[in-house]
């Protein structure tokens, strides 16, 4: 058996291990109450002190912030409290002929300790509304924010001591070190949103104990627009979903497909639309975030520098400023295929605009990539948008709108392969820090006990009538 005991956070790990009963175990009016004391501190408590943590961290507009992090929270809390009841109840299911006296029920029951590893880019949404799940499967839970939005880890601190006891939910501030001294302790579950790359090294860890995971990653998500879109609303749309959080978002449209004959009639829009939003100069409006870190500026900047020793062609945007790690909203064609813009998740206020010719070309290039978390589409042709979501594959769309689908809560959210495994949101992230128990009780005499040895000739005819009738 391993010994956790030198690692930093093993005296937390035990302490919650040896409460997750007493967790696991708590009635749905428990859970309630802590959901309630957590939406008090969200919606009232701390509401000023989230929006000024993101403006120091991101220069998060409060609008985006009210909408994007507050809003989301507390649609995730009111929606788990209304439905709570019913995702708590045992589960009836059929029981077979063949086994005839008993019935059968799905209990679903808490995994147990689980870790919450959250990403800097909806450092609150991102952190706690996972929380808001396993708060609901009832389990115990470590989280691990990022290093990169310290005034926002420093705040949740706070409001998790303030709302939670240590042993039910505990909040860890560190950098990298400090992830990889948690992911080494035996986990029940892990939640992480986070890059394919770490994704990948968060599973490895996970395998050493056989812990079950759910991976938020990410990748390129593509956005097919054809000619019979409304290329004005389209733009609209797009240039919005886009640029919010200076486009650090994992379901952000990461790059355009657009129809030939209707290039430029789009790029004239979404230069109208991007002139609407931020100004002449979006570098002074107060409706347009920074890059997080100098380290992800520079690796942005690094993708502008190699479109422009390529020769690519800047259609809006391409100014920086490094000091305030400002990006400009840019729009950008005339890639070449090895473009690191192409290749890589770009993750910022950068949009490539390449062209194809028909719907199968745009498929054809979506599907030689990795399968992306979410795919956006702009038609008014059912029979396109029939044939681009049959064939391909992504884990979430919208037709005729890009982002939104992460808002409702009634959906699953998650990725496939590459973009993540596993499903949160409402009921399915309830599911997530679950565990599906299988309960069959017998309440009188089996058919099956017909067939216990030894086993006779009557027996085996009766059993070759049980495979062909029951």
């Amino acid at each position: 058996m391993t010994d956790f005991t030198d690692n930093p956070y093993y005296s937390l790990f035990a302490k919650q291990k040896a409460h997750q009963y007493a967790v696991s175990n708590s009635t749905y009016n428990q859970r309630i109450t802590k959901l309630n004391a957590f939406q008090r501190a969200i919606e009232i408590t701390f509401r000023d002190e989230i929006i000024i943590a993101l403006q120091k961290d991101l220069n998060k507009p409060k609008v985006e912030t009210e909408m994007s992090e507050i809003y989301q929270v507390i649609g995730d809390i009111k929606h788990a409290k209304k439905y709570l009841h019913k995702w708590m109840r045992n589960q009836k299911v059929k029981t077979p002929l063949a086994l005839l006296g008993s019935s059968s029920y799905i209990k679903f029951e808490a995994k147990g300790v689980c870790l919450i590893i959250s990403p800097w880019n909806f450092p609150f949404n991102l952190t706690f509304g996972p929380l808001v799940s396993a708060i609901a499967a009832g389990n115990t839970v470590i989280i691990k924010p990022s290093e990169m939005t310290p005034n926002s880890s420093a705040l949740m601190k706070k409001i998790v001591e303030t709302v939670f006891n240590e042993e039910e939910v505990a909040l860890v501030e560190g950098e990298v070190q400090t992830s990889t001294d948690l992911l080494k302790l035996p986990f029940n579950h892990i939640f992480f949103t986070g890059s394919p790359a770490v994704g990948k090294i968060v599973m490895k860890a996970a395998a050493e104990h056989l812990s079950s995971v759910t991976l938020e990653l990410g990748g390129k998500s593509p956005t097919i627009i054809d000619e019979t879109a409304n290329l004005k609303v389209a733009a609209k749309r797009i240039m919005w979903g886009k640029f919010m959080n200076a486009g650090q978002i994992c379901i952000s449209p990461d790059y355009a497909l657009v129809q030939e004959n209707i290039k430029d009639e789009f790029v004239d829009a979404c230069k109208t639309v991007l002139k609407d939003f931020y100004g002449s100069n979006p570098k002074t409006s107060s409706s347009f975030a920074r890059i997080v870190t100098s380290k992800h500026y520079k690796r942005l900047n690094g993708y502008l520098k190699d479109a422009e020793e390529n020769n690519a062609n800047f259609l809006v945007g391409n100014e920086t400023d490094e000091t305030s790690k400002y990006i400009s909203p840019t729009l950008v064609s005339d890639l070449k295929d090895d473009a690191k813009l192409l290749e890589e998740e770009i993750f910022g206020p950068i949009y490539p605009i390449l062209t194809y010719t028909t719907i199968d070309d745009a498929i054809a290039y979506v599907n030689k990539k990795e399968r992306p978390l979410a795919l956006y589409i702009y038609s008014n042709s059912k029979a396109n948008t029939k044939r681009i979501l049959n064939s391909t594959k992504a884990g979430g769309t919208c037709i005729n709108n890009n982002i939104i689908h992460y808002a409702n809560h009634y959906l699953p959210f998650g990725g496939i392969n590459n973009s993540g495994i596993g499903k949160s949101n409402g009921y399915y992230g309830f599911k997530a820090f679950s565990n599906e128990r299988a309960v069959v009780k017998q309440n009188f005499f089996g058919i099956a006990e017909l067939l216990f040895p030894p086993y006779t000739d009557y027996k085996e005819k009766l059993a070759r009538i049980t495979v062909k009738w029951f």
